[in-house]
């Protein structure tokens, strides 16, 4: 969306410049707004009365000086108000949605969603694309070509009908206030606001009509929340949010100290969780998407034990289902199935360069934000609004925290469309921190939380 000052002259939307003017005052002045005018911010913001600019101003105002819970409830009740809501018949099937702050490599809703719907629990996500040097779920599965998006509501039903589970993005009728804002947090250094990142999620999951809830928030450094107890307290929102709206909801707060998995980028992380279905593991990534699909079965029937819940997935994974239904889903939304049987057929980058290690040792540290803007800078993600992906591109990580390493060990590979590009390959080569002394990966899960909702 890109709402033009010239446009605005043209609809004369007077009254809509001077609200939001007054909002970014009182936001600005600690002032807490009304329900009634949050909820007229993102009407005008949607309908295209107010511009970029000024809805930016609010969103900076917001991410410098926070809301209060009332008005986080206030803005999410907005977005999800603004569009259509999903329901689900009561007493018919479970179903579960999740949703990750974003990292990187973070590539556990691929590997999770097919994993649950092949356990027999229903699994409506609505996803979104990267912010910032974090990918987003969509722009991956975007690399599958034919691959649909963008479905309706009745077309959601159709797919938990057809193969248990779905994975859209936001339209015109769900949640579209957050859909707008989504776009202009980032690219203007709004993204990493507790109360944006809260509001987003959860009108997103309260529009799916979900049963239950499994939310992965990340912290560390290459988290949108680097600070734990930050990260924290967005969980703790987030839950808030959820009993407020009658969700029954569980959070567990995962490391990013480095990146999760081993492949960043678009279809590089599709070909990672493909292999994971196949039986592939890869040690952080494949806990966290244990973890995951434990609690959301649990989220489905709160009676079920953990032990239960981690045969199940174990079954789903080993038997080879919820690759099934990893293939049968990418079908049924339109994609290319050949991808999924033969991930070499995914889109690949023209170059590869090999970064080396400059000393002798250990691994210390493996910086994702580094890594994910490397990914970035070799078009995999965005620098601009609505900039073109190269579905590609990205970093394949060779050596992980811990790994002992000879001063010019390869330790990455760049995919990208241009052969050694320059700042990518900077990057990439700072992200590493080669010490003397052997070290240990951080523990990657911190602490799980929930709430009763309905219960």
């Amino acid at each position: 969306m890109t709402n033009s000052p010239a446009k605005l002259r043209d609809s004369g939307t007077v009254a809509a410049s001077a609200r939001i003017q007054a909002a970014i005052t009182d936001t600005r002045s600690g002032t807490e707004l009304s329900a009634g005018t949050i909820r007229a911010l993102i009407d005008d913001f949607v309908a295209g009365h107010t511009a970029d600019h000024q809805m930016a101003a609010w969103l900076a105002t917001v991410a410098c000086r926070g809301l209060s819970p009332d008005e986080t409830f206030a803005l999410t009740d907005a977005y999800v108000q603004g569009g259509e809501r999903l329901r689900f018949p009561r007493g018919g099937r479970v179903v579960v949605d999740k949703h990750s702050t974003g990292g990187v490599a973070d590539t556990v809703s691929l590997v999770v969603v097919p994993v649950v719907a092949a356990c027999g629990v229903a699994v409506v996500k609505m996803s979104g694309g990267g912010l910032g040097f974090a990918g987003g779920t969509l722009d991956k599965l975007a690399s599958i070509k034919g691959l649909r998006l963008d479905l309706g509501p009745a077309e959601v039903h159709e797919m938990i009908d057809r193969v248990g589970m779905c994975i859209t993005g936001q339209n015109a009728s769900l949640a579209p206030g957050d859909g707008a804002t989504y776009a202009l947090r980032d690219i203007t250094a709004t993204v990493e606001s507790i109360p944006l990142i809260a509001a987003s999620i959860m009108s997103k999951k309260v529009a799916v009509g979900a049963d239950g809830l499994v939310l992965d928030v990340k912290t560390g450094p290459g988290a949108l929340i680097p600070d734990v107890d930050r990260a924290i307290e967005l969980a703790e929102t987030m839950i808030g949010l959820a009993g407020r709206f009658g969700l029954r909801c569980r959070v567990v707060v995962t490391d990013m100290s480095e990146p999760l998995g081993s492949l960043v980028g678009n279809a590089l992380e599709v070909r990672e969780a493909i292999a994971l279905l196949n039986g592939a593991s890869v040690s952080r990534l494949s806990e966290v998407c244990r973890t995951v699909a434990r609690l959301m079965l649990q989220s489905a029937d709160p009676n079920l034990t953990g032990e239960a819940a981690e045969i199940a997935v174990t079954q789903a994974l080993t038997s080879g289902a919820a690759f099934r239904h990893l293939r049968e889903w990418v079908k049924a939304q339109g994609g290319d199935v050949r991808m999924v049987d033969e991930p070499d057929r995914l889109p690949s980058a023209l170059h590869r360069t090999t970064v080396t290690a400059r000393r002798s040792g250990w691994v210390h540290e493996v910086d994702p934000r580094r890594v994910g803007m490397a990914a970035v800078h070799t078009g995999a993600g965005r620098l601009t609004h609505n900039a073109e992906l190269d579905y590609g591109a990205g970093v394949e990580l060779l050596r992980r925290v811990g790994d002992r390493v000879d001063a010019g060990d390869p330790v990455a590979v760049l995919h990208a469309a241009t052969e050694n590009p320059k700042h990518a390959v900077r990057l990439l080569a700072d992200a590493f921190t080669v010490g003397e002394e052997p070290c240990a990966p951080a523990p990657v899960i911190h602490r799980v939380l929930a709430n009763t909702g309905r219960d």
